[in-house]
């Protein structure tokens, strides 16, 4: 089989394909024939050596993929040969909290799925819903929970309650859909018209150019009438959480995903926008199983499928991380495996 490796981190080219043989699944495993993978923003701070967990040697990059189970190892219960599968971006949170013994993720500590098999526990997998492709499936795993448990992990969102998502990113694509479907009204960011209009047509009730107006936060509770947001997913962190406060409501929920960046290695929040604020800053970091397989509940549900952006070829890695890292996508960044 093909599969790509990490073998000089730090660049892109060092990613590189190499024939291997093809893995036997243990008693407890499963073999998927995988057939798409997706590219989040770990795979670059992966790349780069930022990540908080250090890749192994030689690892097989990336989290997310899908693809269908060709074999079982002899005491496998959850799954038979044929069924469509998905990785979990943490394979042994099954439920509950996660815990330091749990953090093994694929493409850093654990192999990951850009390769035409991969060997799961069976644990590590879910069935994806039966109306989504090969593409779409392998957009869940990371993205797709970690908004799920943003929405659905803290304090209940009832109906007719405000969601303010920032930016384009696939993540803040999975909110604005999810959100809508748990029936809140929803406020996107961006800076640029042209996916204010996609924003809209994807289920925005309304959307504010941050460029346009640098006190955004403001302009989210002049929306509101003055309430603020009851929830807020802030996927920015350093560079937002200040406007991302101040467009909270009394009591609402900010969903911290990021903390850091090259520029701004934490969260600083003014002691003018603190002090008048009750709201509830809660840490999100993508999932468990659990989440996992209630999203994909919702997704059935409603029919639900990801934002794509573009799809590349099995041999086109690198064209597709050079166009992930470039930040122009508005979705997720496909790999066609098989």
């Amino acid at each position: 089989m093909r599969a790509y490796h990490l073998e000089t981190p730090g660049t892109v080219d060092g990613i590189a394909p190499r024939e291997t043989e093809r893995p036997e699944p243990g008693p407890r495993d499963i073999l998927v024939r995988v057939r798409a993978v997706s590219l989040n923003k770990r795979d670059l701070l992966i790349l780069n050596g930022t990540y908080p967990l250090k890749a192994v040697p030689d690892v097989i990059p990336l989290s997310d993929g899908a693809g269908e189970v060709v074999a079982v190892g002899a005491e496998v219960t959850r799954f038979a040969v044929g069924d469509r599968v998905a990785s979990t971006y943490f394979p042994k949170w099954i439920d509950g909290r996660i815990t330091p013994a749990l953090i093994d993720q694929p493409g850093v500590t654990l192999p990951g799925m850009l390769t035409e098999y991969a060997r799961l526990d069976e644990n590590a997998a879910v069935r994806v819903p039966d109306h989504l492709g090969w593409e779409e499936a392998a957009c869940l795993p990371c993205a797709g929970v970690t908004a799920w448990h943003a929405l659905t992990g803290g304090e209940a969102l009832t109906p007719g309650q405000t969601v303010l998502t920032l930016g384009t990113g696939a993540l803040s694509l999975f909110v604005v859909q999810f959100a809508k479907t748990l029936g809140a009204e929803v406020i996107a960011t961006t800076s640029v018209a042209t996916k204010a209009d996609r924003l809209k047509a994807l289920g925005a009730d309304h959307v504010v150019n941050y460029s346009e107006n640098p006190e955004w936060g403001t302009a989210v509770r002049e929306l509101t009438g003055g309430r603020g947001a009851d929830l807020v997913v802030e996927t920015n962190g350093p560079d937002t959480i200040e406007q991302s406060m101040r467009a909270a409501a009394l009591y609402g929920q900010i969903m911290l995903l990021t903390t850091g960046n090259p520029r701004r290695p934490g969260i600083e929040i003014s002691n003018a926008v603190y002090a008048a604020s009750l709201a509830t800053i809660r840490r999100v970091f993508v999932g468990s199983r659990a989440h996992f397989e209630s999203m994909n509940r919702a997704l059935t549900l409603h029919g639900t499928r990801p934002v794509i952006d573009r799809a590349f070829g099995f041999d086109e890695v690198h064209e597709a991380f050079r166009h992930y890292e470039s930040g122009v996508a508005f979705g997720k960044v496909v790999i066609r495996v098989a």
